[in-house]
């Protein structure tokens, strides 16, 4: 797709997401300013996701960057609307890509900086912090952030002036009117904004399917002390790590019920600790170390813990094992799951509760109470977000495709006259003029295979799903200097079912398939003998046993 003519030559203001529309996670997106060809940039949130068993090996996946790398020299600076991992989990690794300013609140440029200390990048960075509500300048773009509320404290909107028209990035967001930590949405600024006149808003998709409003953490609160209130054990309560609001609720739940609070995982005191020096959690209650916590009697006992969704080496799923060193669950203890089911998770958290189940401890769910509370803004708060900003333009971000088809219905539903469904990749221009989808550049994946990162398409977690599904043959052969056979092939198989004779049958495959390239003197053509070779066990191996296995076939000169 080119540009269009007309506008050519005229500056203009476009959107360019790398990650996350079109899917959950993984956000990255820039705003350009200028003529076409010659703009200045700047990036909001570079996140990450996370591997699943669709691709074995393969921990962390990350936007690819290669287009904005060529135009780093006008890339003003990388702005992060708040904490997570979806939105701030790539800095550490695509910062040496994009050597660009950094800009953050206090908290999340707290736990920016603890990334950047493990990958040895922190005298390099240059991470600026902003205050709550601040403005800033970058090129032809000036940033107010407006304070949100969401599932992490210090989420920011960033109503974005340029020369052409006024811009609203959401980020993530909710309306949540008693958020227990930090303020509450500030609607008068994001009100006086769309009064000044607002060309595009580009917003968050996440609950765009789901009616009524998300919920407020105050009530989880209540809910919380109340469900440990009758618990009779141990209780453990899991959740996500990064929302300090419920932690704050929990340590209350432990206050009002005389127990004792507990605190396992990583990710969990990573939060914790930023959250303390930034000011936030004063009031939370003395921790007891896990150790100590083994000789409490266990109706003075409240833990808190990562493993919600059911990840195998997180605290919950050690303690279902019993892995713990020095706690124990036994019959008559209480599990809490204070989150959701991340799609694509129901398998590893249901084989968790599973596992809780069987010692005989009582697991509590969504389904058992208001245990949880969502992040993002359900329909009737995205219904208010657009009555605040009264947008010319909408461009859905931050959800899977059916998501962003809901958003831009419901858009044009609220009367907003350019509604824009884009994917990763494509450019919008978002002023002057009606907004339309007007150029796509490379928006691809990279994977960290290891230490390594490789694009999607170059990386050889295809082959691993291969082997997982059909097994590995290897083969080897045995060549004299004149290139004639030396004695009996060698075979290794490997994830194949255990057939008697089929080591045997391998080796008169071999003999067959060189039976048909090797000529009368006998001089073997290796390339030719590995393609007949490979051919001939793949066939035999489908049909004796169903399997089309990867075949690797090496010769030995001896």
């Amino acid at each position: 797709m080119t540009e269009n003519p007309e506008f050519e030559r005229q500056e203009d203001v476009v959107f360019v997401p790398l990650g996350g529309t079109g899917e959950i996670g993984m956000n990255m997106n820039l705003y350009g300013f200028g003529l076409p060809g010659n703009r200045d940039w700047i990036m909001v949130d570079a996140g990450v996701m996370f591997g699943d068993e669709r691709e074995p090996g393969i921990d962390v996946i990350l936007p690819d960057t290669r287009f904005i790398e060529q135009h780093k020299k006008r890339l003003k600076g990388l702005v992060l609307t708040h904490g997570h991992e979806d939105h701030i989990g790539a800095v550490a690794y695509l910062w040496p890509r994009l050597r660009c300013p950094v800009f953050a609140t206090p908290f999340t440029a707290e736990l920016v900086r603890s990334k950047l200390l493990e990958a040895g990048l922190e005298d390099q960075v240059e991470l600026n912090i902003l205050p709550l509500n601040s403005q800033i300048t970058l090129g032809p773009f000036e940033i107010d952030l407006v304070g949100l509320t969401h599932s992490i404290v210090e989420p920011c909107a960033l109503a974005i002036r340029t020369p052409v028209g006024n811009l609203l990035h959401t980020g993530d967001w909710k309306i949540d009117p008693d958020p227990q930590i930090g303020k509450v949405t500030d609607v008068e600024k994001l009100k006086a904004f769309g009064e000044e006149g607002i060309e595009a808003i580009i917003c968050d998709s996440t609950n765009v399917l789901s009616p009524g409003t998300s919920g407020s953490e105050s009530l989880v609160a209540e809910s919380l002390a109340e469900t440990v209130k009758h618990c009779k054990g141990r209780v453990v309560i899991t959740t996500f790590a990064s929302n300090v609001a419920r932690l704050s609720a929990i340590g209350k739940a432990a206050s009002k019920n005389d127990r004792h609070l507990t605190m396992l995982g990583r990710g969990m005191f990573r939060i914790f600790n930023a959250a303390q020096k930034t000011g936030y959690l004063k009031d939370f209650p003395s921790l007891v170390d896990e150790q100590e916590a083994g000789y409490l009697p266990p109706d003075k006992t409240l833990i808190v813990c990562t493993g919600s969704q059911g990840e195998a080496r997180a605290a919950l799923s050690r303690l279902a094992a019993g892995q713990n060193p020095h706690l124990v669950l036994e019959p008559g203890d209480t599990v809490i799951f204070s989150s959701k089911m991340i799609p694509g998770n129901e398998t590893s958290v249901m084989e968790l509760q599973n596992r809780l189940a069987a010692i005989g401890v009582e697991v509590l769910t969504g389904s058992d109470g208001l245990l949880h509370v969502s992040g993002h803004p359900n329909r009737d708060e995205l219904i208010e977000m657009y009555g605040w900003a009264k947008p010319k333009a909408a461009v859905p971000v931050h959800g899977e495709f059916r998501h962003l088809l809901a958003h831009e219905k419901l858009a044009k539903d609220l009367q907003v006259p350019q509604p824009v469904c884009a994917r990763n990749g494509d450019m919008v221009r978002l002023a002057p003029g009606n907004a339309e989808i007007i150029d796509r550049v490379y928006a691809g994946r990279l994977h960290l295979d290891g230490d390594v990162f490789m694009p999607a398409d170059e990386c050889p977690s295809r082959e691993r799903r291969k082997l997982s599904f059909n097994g590995f043959v290897g083969i080897s052969l045995a060549l004299d200097k004149a290139s004639r056979l030396a004695g009996a092939p060698g075979v290794v198989l490997i994830g194949l079912p255990d057939d008697d004779g089929l080591g045997v049958s391998l080796e008169d495959w071999v003999f067959d398939a060189l039976e048909r390239v090797i000529p009368e003197n006998g001089k073997i053509t290796p390339k030719r003998a590995e393609q007949e070779i490979s051919r001939q066990v793949r066939s035999e191996m489908r049909r004796r046993c169903g399997k089309k296995p990867e075949v690797a076939v090496t010769f030995i000169t001896v």
